[in-house]
């Protein structure tokens, strides 16, 4: 079986390692990457072609790890090429994750949810498809969804809407706690309640946040666009807070 990556970031390299089988080969392409994963690809022992194209029409699932903006436009180019299984893992929302079943083959639209690059990762899945991934599970917890395209897009935007107000909030405390000469005890008075790796956990998701404000914001905005309900008060917040 051939494993074909567009993308080849924290998922990609991650699902790369962890996915080990003789049975199993990965390719993927340089074309177009940057110099920062074009050397991660080179430091890998993974099977490299010229295009992405070639990629796509060798591969019987071809993953998408790219970034939202550029998730159907990797579909469109590179999407008609595949004949097996097209598998998106990008943050996107379920308006774009239908768009982009018009432009491939079989469709599964999955989510990698848990610390991108841990041991440990779960693989959500939906779509009609879905059964064929299911073997994924001797490498990595795999579960299905259910057989419709947009499912776990939807579970994502929920997952993201709580976590990125949760982020926004723990940002703006602090904040304000640190103004106040007060960052380590509202952190101590917080770990009696929310557990020992609270702190650790917090600055984690603070630092995260911070240092991808523009991709954060990006996934925010497609909440707000796609559930276009009056309820979304903390989720428009946060998109304030990160803009500020």
């Amino acid at each position: 079986m051939i494993i074909g990556l567009i993308g080849f970031g924290k998922v990609s390299r991650n699902l790369f390692n962890l996915i080990k089988s003789d049975e199993i080969t990965f390719i993927t392409s340089t074309e177009g990457r940057s110099k920062k994963t074009i050397q991660n690809i080179e430091e890998s022992d993974i099977e490299v072609f010229d295009t992405f194209k070639e990629v796509a029409s060798k591969s019987d699932i071809l993953i998408s790890a790219t970034s939202p903006k550029s998730a159907l436009t990797v579909a469109k180019q590179y999407g008609r090429y595949a004949d097996g299984i097209y598998l998106d893992l990008n943050n996107i929302s379920p308006d774009t994750t239908l768009e982009i079943d018009k432009h491939v083959k079989n469709l599964i639209d999955g989510a990698i949810i848990g610390k991108i690059d841990s041991d440990n990762p779960i693989l959500y899945i939906s779509g009609e498809k879905s059964d064929e991934l299911l073997f994924l599970d001797n490498f990595i917890t795999t579960k299905k969804i259910s057989s419709s395209i947009g499912d776990v897009a939807i579970l994502k935007l929920l997952r993201s809407s709580y976590t990125k107000s949760l982020s926004a909030l723990l940002i703006e405390t602090s904040q304000i706690a640190e103004r106040h000469n007060l960052e380590k005890e509202f952190f101590d008075i917080l770990t009696l309640t929310e557990g020992d790796d609270f702190k650790e956990k917090s600055l984690s998701r603070i630092a995260n946040t911070v240092n991808n404000s523009n991709r954060k914001k990006e996934e925010l905005e497609e909440i707000i666009e796609y559930f276009d309900d009056s309820d979304l008060v903390m989720v428009k917040a946060a998109l304030e807070k990160l803009n500020r």
